[in-house]
């Protein structure tokens, strides 16, 4: 039996006693290390105190493991009970993940560019080795599965209809997640239209995607959920081109960086679907001891110190009564 757990957002308390049952009687527990992580999940002692709660040692499952080992964990599950954790809801929308997204072609002749000319730096003395390893290359820059290496990820849907194609019975362990959390500041939850990402922002890479959702949400007077960017161990994209892989620090897009990259968007859009005085809602590690919660406009929002990660932001949309009278207890 493979048992998809969620652990909600808080800390290693918030997993619901159905969940903790099923735990202690998994032979191998994994848990899921890449979209998201608990409010204590940047402390050294974070897993050992889950470890100790739950009496069994834990597996953390990185990216890597889940894309490419996946059929293992699988396997297991088919001759014992196995555990695969999930911050938030197995089937909520992970705080901090990123929805695929396709890297524009002139992006991907920029990297397949610099990643040739390291590869002619390092094999120069070769010709042989050279060109194997440009052809093989050049190969992978252009492959589909390229496109969306970064922004790919093995989703907890996808591990289900494998586990059952495998024939592996699955149960899934339900928790709360950031889907509902954001409830907390008083906007009311079906006054919500289509939830979106907000990336990093790179040098040679500003998508803008987002912009067209939430201007059709605000068209409809939808409040807006933003997904803020995490990156947990990223391989480099030097590393990919020698083969041999290095990872960026891990980092955690932050409210104000959201709203500087939303603001540099619609200045270069020049729809007016928002500006610099349109409310919103800033959250920062939703479900702990220590969240934080704050309403105003974005330029207000800018000078404000949220602290930690996990952060998300919500662009206000019309408003009730109601609505108005909670979000004044967040107001600044």
């Amino acid at each position: 039996m493979l048992y998809i757990i969620g652990l909600g957002l808080g800390d290693d308390k918030d997993i619901t006693l159905k969940g903790l049952e099923a735990v202690k009687k998994c032979s191998k527990v994994y848990m899921e290390a890449y979209t998201s992580l608990l409010s204590f999940g940047l402390s050294p002692n974070g897993l050992s105190n889950l470890e100790n709660l739950y009496g069994r040692s834990i597996t953390l499952a990185d990216r890597e493991m889940v894309e490419e080992k996946a059929d293992e964990i699988l396997n297991e599950a088919k001759s014992s009970d196995v555990a695969f954790l999930v911050v938030g809801d197995p089937f909520g929308l992970v705080w901090g993940s990123m929805a695929p997204v396709a890297v524009s072609p002139l992006v991907s002749a920029e990297l397949a560019a610099f990643c040739l000319v390291s590869c002619l730096a390092v094999y120069v003395a070769t010709l042989c080795v050279l060109c194997f390893d440009v052809l093989s290359l050049i190969y992978f820059l252009f492959s589909p599965s390229y496109v969306n290496f970064q922004y790919r990820a093995t989703t907890h849907t996808d591990i289900v209809v494998r586990a059952k194609k495998l024939g592996v019975d699955v149960k899934v362990i339900h928790n709360a997640s950031v889907m509902n959390a954001v409830g907390v500041c008083g906007l009311q939850l079906y006054h919500y239209g289509e939830t979106v990402s907000i990336p990093f922002f790179t040098e040679t890479w500003r998508p803008d995607s987002f912009y067209e959702k939430i201007r059709e949400n605000r068209k409809l007077g939808l409040h807006t959920l933003c997904l803020l960017d995490i990156r947990v161990k990223e391989p480099t994209i030097e590393s990919l081109c020698r083969g041999k892989k290095q990872y960026e620090p891990p980092r955690f897009m932050t409210v104000n960086t959201a709203i500087e990259q939303l603001l540099e968007v619609e200045e270069a859009r020049g729809e007016s679907v928002y500006g610099e005085n349109t409310i919103c809602v800033g959250f920062a590690r939703l479900g702990s001891e220590d969240q934080k919660v704050v309403a105003g406009s974005m330029k207000q929002l800018l000078t404000v110190d949220f602290g930690p990660p996990l952060h998300c932001l919500v662009i206000v949309g019309k408003t009730h009564p109601v609505e108005e009278e909670m979000l004044e207890f967040y107001g600044l």
